[in-house]
C-alpha cells in the first residue's frame, strides 16, 4: 500500500504493430494516470515493424521494447520487471479500458486476500459485422454469467499483485510460446500458492478485434480448446465455470447430437423428428444466451449467432475428446506446449 492507504497501479500494455489503435486505447488509460489514478503507464513494444514505439512515446507513455519478438507474455513480463505498482494492470492494444477501471481496481485490491482480478468487454465491440460482434460478445457473455471468486485469470484487461505475479514466476512463455491461455494457466498457479482472483463483471473495457469465421476457428481450436483441454487433463482437472461448466458441458453434447441427426437425414429422412426436437433442445438449453444475443443484435442476429455457436460447440467438444484421447489412449502425458 502506499502512505494514503491506496495501492499504486502499473497500466501494463503489451503491443506488437498496435500503432492505429494506441490513440484510442492510451487515451483513457493517459487521463486516469493524469488523475492520479495510476502510477505509470507501460507500453511495451514486441519488436514491432510498424511505428507503434514511436506513436506511444508521442502520446507520452512509458516504452519499453523486448529484445525479441516474444508474444504479450514475454513483452508483460519484462514490464513486471521495471513497474513502479503494487498492481500490474494488464491491459491488450485492443482494448478500450473505461475510464473508471483504475477506481475498481484500487478498491478491489484495498481488500488484501485478493491476489488478481479481471472483468470483461462491454456490449458494444467494434466491429460491425455480425461474426466478429457475435464473438465478442459471446466473450462477454461467459464472463458476466461466470462465478465471482473465479480460477483462472485473464490478460485481456485483468490486474495482479505484482509481488504475486513475480512469487509465481509470471508467464510461461516457454510452454505458451504464442498467444494462447498464458494467462488461464498463470491463474491456476496464482490459485494453487492461495491467492484468491476475483472476476468483477463491472470492470469493463471495449474490445476492437475484428474477426473472420477463419481466423476465429483457428484461434478456438488451436491457441484455445487444445492448450487448455491439455492443460485441465494433465494437471488442473475440468473447471466448472466459464465455458467449461456443467451447462456448457450439456450444451456441446446437445449440438453435437443435432450435428449427427442432420448427417442422417442424408440416409434416414424418416429420422427428421428427432432433428426437430433436437434443434428445439438446443434453442432451450441455450435460451439464456439466445435472449441475450437477441437484446443485443436483434432476430436475424441473435439466429445467425445461435447456429454457428452449435458448430463451436462441435469443434471445441471434438478438441476436447481429442485430447482425452491422445492422454489416455496413445499415452501422450506431456503435450502441453503451444508451438
Amino acid at each position: 500500500m502506499s502512505g494514503s492507504g491506496r495501492v499504486t497501479i502499473s497500466v501494463v500494455m503489451p503491443a506488437y504493430n498496435a500503432a492505429p489503435l494506441l490513440p484510442r486505447v492510451l487515451a483513457p488509460l493517459v487521463a486516469m494516470r493524469d488523475r492520479g489514478e495510476v502510477a505509470e503507464v507501460i507500453v511495451v513494444d514486441d519488436r514491432s515493424t510498424d511505428a507503434t514505439a514511436a506513436v506511444a512515446r508521442g502520446i507520452g507513455v512509458t516504452v519499453l521494447t523486448t529484445e525479441v519478438n516474444g508474444g504479450p507474455g514475454a513483452a508483460r513480463n519484462l514490464a513486471a520487471e521495471h513497474a513502479a505498482g503494487e498492481i500490474l494492470w494488464f491491459v491488450d492494444s485492443d482494448v478500450i479500458a473505461w475510464e473508471d477501471g483504475a477506481a475498481k481496481i484500487a478498491a478491489a485490491f484495498a481488500d488484501p486476500g485478493v491476489a488478481a482480478l479481471f472483468g470483461s468487454y462491454d456490449a458494444a465491440p467494434d466491429g460491425s459485422h455480425w461474426f466478429s460482434r457475435y464473438k465478442n460478445l459471446m466473450h462477454r457473455f461467459y464472463h458476466q454469467n461466470a462465478r465471482r471468486e473465479a480460477a483462472t485469470f485473464w490478460a485481456g484487461c485483468g490486474a495482479v499483485r505484482r509481488d504475486a505475479f513475480l512469487a509465481v514466476g509470471g508467464f510461461d512463455i516457454v510452454t505458451y510460446r504464442v498467444p494462447s491461455i498464458e494467462d488461464i494457466e498463470l491463474g491456476y498457479r496464482i490459485r494453487r500458492a492461495g491467492g484468491r482472483i476475483v472476476l468483477d463483471p463491472t470492470l469493463l473495457g471495449k474490445h476492437l478485434k475484428v474477426w473472420t469465421p477463419r481466423k476465429a476457428i483457428h484461434t478456438d481450436i488451436f491457441r484455445r480448446a487444445l492448450p487448455w483441454s491439455r492443460l485441465m487433463i494433465a494437471r488442473e482437472g475440468v473447471a466448472d465455470d466459464l465455458n467449461t461448466s456443467r451447462g456448457e458441458k450439456a450444451r456441446a453434447a446437445i449440438a453435437g447430437l443435432l450435428l449427427l441427426s442432420i448427417v442422417a437425414l442424408v440416409f434416414a429422412p424418416w429420422l427428421w423428428p428427432v432433428t426437430i426436437a433436437l434443434m428445439v433442445l438446443a434453442v432451450a438449453a441455450n435460451w439464456v444466451f439466445a435472449r441475450y444475443l437477441y437484446r443485443n443484435g436483434g432476430l436475424a442476429f441473435a439466429v445467425a449467432s445461435l447456429v454457428y455457436h452449435q458448430i463451436y460447440y462441435v469443434y471445441s467438444a471434438a478438441a476436447f475428446a481429442w485430447c482425452l484421447f491422445e492422454y489416455h489412449i496413445l499415452g501422450v502425458k506431456d503435450r502441453l506446449h503451444v508451438p
